[in-house]
């Protein structure tokens, strides 16, 4: 595409964003595009779907985080950095990728049953090793023993299951010689230049090679010689979202002419989602800035890439993730678990159990994560509070020990109104549960902030449940003369 059809997209899509800038705001031409939420149904549907598998895949999984008998610590995938690996070695080991174990359909029916809406999955890492048959490389797949398109195994297989792609791609590649980390000579930027075209090259590729993919995830954008093309960057992503309307692409990409990333020198979100939240939970909505955003997680301390030895790491429980998951989508943001099958595309045992067992509980208590939002409820103690509609899923945790799960409502805007609980029930069962009004001389207990409490009363059978369970509840307004009627229906 000529440089002046670039130009004029850029343009185009800033004014019809029409971003409103106030007096203070630093002038901008490559911060923000958008003030606020995309609101089209491309990503109304990301959002409804909360939850996602993350698959870090490439022959880094040869290695295994592990060479010459000794055990590399840092993050699998980079072990072409560690100084026990000699480059050329790994820059082999494409010649030994084989992974006659792999099987697309059953990784895929491993996600659905898990519960995953949507996987990213590595199309090239850092190394610059390509998982398709990219034309503008031999550092590919198509060159290893196995041969095959392993990105259009995977796109076919997850999408036959109902589960979307998307894409990660590193702007980082080792592998291509123009390549810097910094611009500090004329060559180096001679050279980038080279680097830049190859990367916009691929980037098309996908898209157009596999229309299927829903969005783009970006990494190693934080080099100094990528931050600086802010003008370019910029009106590559244009292209991209030209070329794929509807196309989803993190906070990541790209950072605008201050060099300021994720968001802009305005603070205003640069893309569609904050992609800052990786392995990190924000404390509350504040922290997320009203922004959607997505926390990636893996199940290890650090490691992504297939790991041979776990036994020094630190590694998450079922319950653990599913607490970090409904605390992401009590914030509104999305959930993803990442999984580093080895080389020979075998997923792990530890990985596999650990899918089974969120999927068991993701069967019964998905509506607690799917399509739903922050809760008008505050946190409370016992856990964390997801809405849809009118409906309020409590995903209790910390159990109580008197089986009384004491409820704080919010406050009616009318002094002459109370929201009361309506009704609650056991989602595992389908049991109703009976609701304890705290009535004092005939008015709900309030404390000194105006809010009211009920009690719900648990039944003994999940007093010893090693995963949390989810209660579904109804609020309801009433007048403040109606508690009586409404204390005698509770009893």
């Amino acid at each position: 595409m000529k440089k002046q059809s670039l130009i004029f997209l850029a343009t185009l899509w800033i004014a019809l964003q029409g971003v409103a800038q106030s007096a203070s705001d630093t002038v901008l031409q490559h911060g923000a595009h958008r003030i606020g939420k995309r609101s089209d149904a491309a990503m109304q549907h990301w959002r409804d779907s909360g939850f996602g598998q993350f698959i870090h895949w490439g022959v880094y999984a040869i290695a295994g985080g592990q060479w010459n008998g000794k055990n590399y610590t840092g993050a699998a995938e980079w072990i072409r950095s560690w100084k026990e690996m000699p480059n050329e070695t790994y820059d082999s080991l494409y010649k030994q990728f084989n992974p006659t174990r792999f099987d697309a359909k059953q990784w895929a029916k491993q996600a659905k049953a898990m519960g995953a809406k949507y996987m990213i999955f590595t199309t090239k890492h850092h190394d610059g090793f390509c998982m398709w048959h990219s034309k503008y490389t031999d550092y590919t797949v198509a060159n290893t023993p196995y041969q095959k398109d392993i990105l259009r195994e995977l796109i076919d297989a997850y999408t036959a299951e109902g589960i979307e792609v998307y894409l990660y791609f590193s702007i980082i590649d080792w592998s291509h010689p123009g390549y810097r980390a910094n611009l500090v000579s004329d060559n180096d930027r001679q050279q980038y230049e080279i680097f830049k075209q190859f990367t916009r090259n691929q980037l098309v590729e996908l898209l157009t090679n596999y229309p299927e993919t829903k969005g783009l995830w970006f990494d190693g954008t934080w080099d100094k010689a990528w931050i600086a093309q802010a003008a370019w960057a910029d009106s590559l992503g244009m292209e991209l979202r030209n070329l794929h309307p509807g196309l989803i692409i993190g906070s990541r990409f790209r950072a605008d002419e201050t060099g300021k990333r994720h968001v802009d020198a305005n603070g205003h979100l640069i893309d569609d989602y904050d992609q800052r939240f990786e392995r990190n939970l924000p404390a509350d909505l504040q922290e997320t800035g009203g922004n959607d955003w997505e926390c990636v997680m893996t199940i290890p301390e650090n490691q992504w890439g297939y790991h041979h030895d776990w036994s020094w790491t630190y590694c998450k429980t079922p319950s653990e993730l599913i607490k970090m998951m409904i605390q992401t989508r009590a914030l509104d943001g999305n959930f993803v678990i990442n999984f580093g099958p080895d080389g020979e595309g075998n997923i792990r045992k530890e990985e596999a159990d650990i899918a089974t067992a969120v999927g068991r509980w993701m069967s019964v208590n998905g509506v607690a994560v799917y399509g739903v939002h922050h809760s008008d409820l505050t946190k409370q103690d016992w856990g964390y509070a997801t809405q849809n509609g009118n409906k309020i899923y409590l995903t209790v945790f910390n159990q109580p020990v008197n089986q009384l799960l004491r409820i704080q409502v919010p406050k009616s805007k009318s002094a002459e109104k109370i929201f009361v609980i309506r009704s609650a029930k056991l989602l595992a069962n389908g049991q109703n549960l009976s609701v304890k009004g705290n009535a004092k001389r005939g008015s709900y207990y309030r404390d000194k902030f105006g809010y009211s409490y009920f009690d719900l009363i648990l039944p003994a059978k999940i007093k010893h449940q090693s995963l949390p369970f989810v209660l579904e509840i109804e609020l309801d307004e009433i007048n403040v003369r109606d508690q009586d009627s409404y204390q005698q229906a509770l009893t």
